[in-house]
């Protein structure tokens, strides 16, 4: 495949990437739009917002103005005034994620592979300009800049992530530097940023499962609640349908949330309200079916779903444990350290993705607190993974017992 041949297949890759995730939404209101209203009104309408939805989920900011009676309705404190949507549909990130990391892989296995994914991405990068300059309304503006870079950075690490996978798989050495790099750390201080990274990342999947796992379990125990929520709505079978998929959209979120919750700070729906294992307190709550699985009041065990993380943390450093070049307690210590900071780290960025504004006045704070996620994180992935860590002790490395022979 030639250069231009290569070009036109990146920008095609790209196109395709941005299509999928605009059309998603835009399928179903498109069907709506004709089934219900009977193809009346402007259809840009409808582009907008699927535009909109769109950005949202890569962290793109919009800011709403509502129509004076619809504000009315809500019964919301400021709902009468402008206010920022910030709070990301992380359901449509992980698509273009996902979708970058294919076209990563694909772009890489052409002859002129850097050219691909220069044009790859900057194809990406021009149509989101286009798209956000698109929807700019008085009613709804999303952050140009925002439009424009932050979708367009989820897709470039996805580039990068399928090229590696890519270059990896066909035994390229290109990387090899770093690699030089790192092996050229003292084995102690390899061994413990390996078992660091390696348990903090371990001990975050366990949450993340465990968490999805609850989520499913709720949203299972409370059908019949969420059904009565879609019927008081009254939202007709396309209106369910376009309701149903935009929840879907939110699930990551969700699942983030319900990580936060085993944590142990939890989450809110709004200003003043709080779901953690020690209680529910909710305010009034936007109509929306999901919420319907939502525990209320008192848990009378809540406080056993902080075994989750502990749980985790311990299971990560009693089974990383031979890899640690030296098993003295200092190594052991530095080792169980370094996974609650990986874990730490990570599940306060996920909760930081996965919170924000989603509405006026008090729904201005929804989602988990960032900040007390990854310290509460730390601290318990830490303290568990150090345990584990000792608990294992009896357990020697490879690596460990041809040092102590070489010493003798």
């Amino acid at each position: 495949m030639n250069r231009p041949l290569t070009a036109l297949f990146a920008a095609f890759e790209a196109s395709l990437v941005v299509a999928i995730g605009i059309v998603i939404p835009l399928a179903p209101l498109t069907v709506l739009w004709g089934a219900q209203f009977g193809f009346a009104g402007d259809w840009t309408t409808f582009w907008r917002a699927s535009v909109d939805i769109w950005l949202l989920g890569h962290g793109a900011d919009v800011r709403m103005t509502l129509d004076p009676t619809v504000a009315a309705t809500l019964g919301l404190a400021g709902a009468d005034a402008a206010f920022p949507v910030t709070i990301a549909i992380l359901g449509f990130g992980g698509l273009t994620l996902l979708l970058g990391v294919r076209a990563g892989r694909r772009v890489s296995e052409t002859r002129f592979r850097l050219l691909g994914e220069l044009v790859a991405v900057g194809t990406f990068a021009g149509l989101s300009t286009l798209a956000t300059l698109s929807v700019l309304h008085p009613f709804a503006r999303p952050s140009i800049v925002q439009g424009i870079l932050l979708p367009t950075a989820v897709f470039g690490v996805g580039i990068l992530i399928g090229s590696l996978r890519t270059q990896r798989a066909a035994g390229d050495d290109s990387g090899s530097s770093i690699r030089d790099w790192v092996n050229d750390w003292h084995p102690t201080v390899r061994s413990v940023v390996e078992v660091g990274l390696r348990g903090g990342v371990a001990a975050v999947a366990a949450v993340i499962a465990v968490a999805s796992l609850a989520v499913a379990v709720l949203l299972a125990a409370n059908y019949a609640g969420i059904v009565a929520l879609y019927e008081s709505l009254h939202s007709e079978v396309l209106g369910g349908i376009a309701l149903t998929g935009a929840q879907l959209a939110f699930l990551p979120n969700v699942v983030i949330w319900a990580a936060s919750w085993f944590v142990g700070p939890g989450f809110a729906i709004g200003a003043g309200s709080a779901v953690s294992p020690l209680g529910t307190t909710l305010g009034p709550l936007p109509v929306i079916p999901m919420l319907g699985a939502l525990p209320a009041g008192d848990l009378a065990y809540g406080f056993l779903g902080l075994l989750v993380p502990i749980v985790a943390g311990f299971l990560a450093g009693a089974l990383l444990r031979p890899r640690l070049f030296r098993t003295d307690w200092r190594s052991s210590l530095a080792a169980g350290a370094s996974i609650g900071v990986v874990a730490g780290v990570l599940l306060g960025l996920l909760a930081w993705f996965s919170s924000g504004a989603a509405g006026p006045g008090r729904l201005a704070v929804v989602g988990p607190d960032p900040l007390a996620v990854g310290l509460w994180a730390a601290l318990e992935v830490g303290i568990a993974a150090t345990i584990g860590l000792f608990a294992a002790s009896h357990l020697k490395s490879p690596v460990a017992e041809k040092a102590e022979r070489a010493d003798r």
